[in-house]
């Protein structure tokens, strides 16, 4: 009888798994570059726990490369229609800076954010496309990756009604059909106003961020290279004269480094917080 009131207690017990509130957390973590050349990519460990019912187990890694938090966006923006969809960090095309490490550090923290807000989204976590996501293997997710999307899986049907949608509109312009006045809701005009005055105030802010990282960086570099000269100098001089030299040079070398965290400090505090919400905002635009 004792045993069996101890197991009953423990099945009650607030720290039963059972008892917990559903819970849906993502990490990307472990960047790590992937073959050579124009093929060369970055990959993440994409680790997934959770306790809800719809996934495999209470924890999965997977690999996953940035194409496919692009299929992902793709998918579940084409589903989802009217949703506020959070944004997904732009892909840098110049070569000698998306595999520095600073580049991939932003993006590897651009992509956590971006996969978490779905995560926690009551909606679009239920989305099929994300379990596929956070769960398959790699061949599994490079062959739904290299499904066609959009207009190329539409059927006849939907095709014939986009053509026929065409020749509509083109035989009004031609015609010079006047289009009906469309009633607008004073509300959501100002909403839409606010919403594109916000955009370019915000877009205004990340530039003189942008700005100010770069000054700190350029006299952090000016004061290292000015740290060196010096104490090149101090060695050609005298014995006081040089470790005066010597020291101002240590002195510029310290400032320098100093200089350089603080804007990359700045970087990641001030101007890409900054990027975000500018993209956080134009994904409201798209979704108004």
């Amino acid at each position: 009888m004792q045993q069996q009131r101890s197991s009953s207690g423990i099945s009650q017990s607030p720290r039963s798994p059972s008892s917990q509130p559903p819970f849906l957390l993502v990490s990307v973590t472990d960047p790590a570059k992937m073959g050579n050349g124009v093929q060369a990519y970055i990959s993440y460990k994409v680790i997934t726990k959770t306790n809800l019912p719809e996934y495999q187990g209470p924890e999965k890694i997977v690999i996953r490369r940035y194409s496919d938090f692009v299929w992902l966006h793709d998918r579940i923006f084409e589903k989802y229609k009217g949703i506020f969809f959070p944004p997904l960090p732009e892909k840098n095309t110049v070569e000698k800076f998306r595999f520095s490490t600073e580049f991939i550090e932003m993006r590897r923290q651009a992509l956590d954010v971006f996969i978490n807000r779905i995560a926690l989204h009551h909606e679009l976590q239920q989305s099929e496309d994300l379990r596929t996501f956070l769960q398959a293997d790699e061949q599994t997710m490079e062959r739904a990756r290299s499904q066609e999307t959009g207009i190329f899986k539409k059927k006849p049907t939907d095709l014939m009604q986009i053509f026929r949608d065409v020749q509509s509109k083109v035989s009004d312009v031609v015609l010079g059909k006047e289009k009906p006045v469309e009633e607008s809701n004073p509300e959501y005009e100002k909403l839409k106003r606010y919403i594109f005055e916000l955009e370019d105030h915000l877009a205004e802010a990340q530039k003189h961020a942008y700005r100010l990282v770069k000054r700190h960086r350029e006299l952090g570099q000016s004061l290292s290279d000015f740290g060196k000269a010096v104490k090149l100098l101090g060695d050609f001089e005298g014995n006081a004269l040089g470790k005066a030299f010597s020291e101002l040079g240590a002195k510029s070398e310290m400032l320098s480094v100093k200089l350089q965290r603080e804007a990359h400090h700045l970087l990641m505090n001030f101007e890409e917080p900054l990027k975000d919400y500018v993209r956080a905002v134009q994904s409201i635009k798209v979704s108004c």
